[in-house]
């Protein structure tokens, strides 16, 4: 029964989170691998599509949190993807099962979001691909990036790093294996002051019934397992040489360990073989850039690198103000 009235309950405040009224957003639902339903949504673009965008959220939140940056991707010609991970909002069917991957763990997360893309492609037939990924969703980007990198055609990952650098940090004798993400801003005003300098952004999170700290300690350890295989250098080189890349940190995110991880990353890449990687630092920028002060800015750019892998928007579609 509780689980019946929470799946109402974070339907609804998904709907209210997202003002579904302004982007004509197709919520609908399949089942992954293990039987689990997920909890997907589609957003046409305004006009003739340009592409596909597909959206994976970070730890501890939903997609809803992304209706600005999804409003204006859907204004500027992308069809946009999205689900809520497993343990993650409404696929989540009640608050115990929040920051719980289940049996399948991070291998399954990544295989549901490889699932999405084939039901974005079916129903767009030949329109450029490309997969975004924030935070937890970067690292499950760099995975499926190994094993599907020429079914698409640019990758994006936001507040990234190596995996393998914050395996070290989040050290488990420690009793907490997140504490690290807020140290640096200690004396904090709030455990969630490393995701934003918006203090408003802070504050929406927590009061976010959807929205969690972090993940169960089985969850956790499949997630930061993943690492052996992200810095695995023969598992690099099967990432297609040509694949266009974006990368965007802030300065200060602990995430990219203020930024020594994202360049590792990069380097790897580059030793790996791949060619056309593009990115943005932002000095002072904390983990969630697209929700950042200077956040008009960081979509802009993003636009930018967006129109260099799809092409140039049509003269009906121009972005709403950033």
């Amino acid at each position: 029964m509780v689980g019946r009235y929470w799946t109402k309950f974070a339907a609804r405040f998904w709907v209210h989170s997202m003002n579904l009224t302004k982007n004509s957003c197709h919520v609908f639902r399949f089942t992954s691998k293990d039987g689990l339903q997920f909890a997907c949504a589609r957003w046409p673009s305004c006009g003739p599509a340009r592409g596909i965008v597909q959206i994976a959220h970070g730890l501890g939140e939903h997609i809803g949190r992304y209706a600005e940056l999804i409003l204006v991707l859907h204004q500027s010609g992308f069809v946009v993807y999205a689900n809520d991970h497993r343990g993650h909002g409404r696929t989540a069917g009640s608050p115990e099962h929040l920051g719980d991957f289940g049996e399948g763990g991070f291998d399954l997360l990544v295989q549901d979001m490889v699932e999405l893309s084939l039901i974005a492609k079916e129903e767009n037939p030949n329109k450029p691909f490309v997969l975004l990924g924030h935070s937890l969703g970067s690292f499950a980007a760099q995975q499926y990036a190994l094993d599907h990198s020429y079914s698409i055609d640019g990758l994006v990952l936001s507040g990234s790093g190596i995996l393998d650098g914050l395996a070290k940090l989040a050290d488990p004798r420690a009793g907490d294996n997140y504490a690290f993400l807020n140290a640096t801003f200690q004396p904090a005003r709030t455990p969630f002051d490393w995701l934003s300098r918006d203090s408003r952004v802070v504050d929406a999170f927590i009061a976010d019934p959807l929205c969690f700290p972090k993940l169960n300690a089985k969850s956790t350890a499949s997630f930061l397992t993943a690492s052996i295989r992200l810095k695995d250098p023969e598992a690099l080189c099967e990432i297609r040489p040509d694949l266009p890349m974006y990368l965007f940190s802030g300065g200060d995110d602990p995430v990219g360990q203020r930024l020594e991880g994202v360049h590792a990353l990069i380097d790897r890449y580059h030793t790996a073989g791949i060619s056309d990687i593009s990115y943005d630092f932002y000095p002072y920028g904390r983990h969630e850039m697209l929700n950042e002060l200077n956040r008009a800015q960081v979509r802009q750019n993003l636009l930018a690198w967006l129109s260099g892998v799809v092409g140039e928007p049509t003269s009906n579609q121009e972005s709403l103000p950033l």
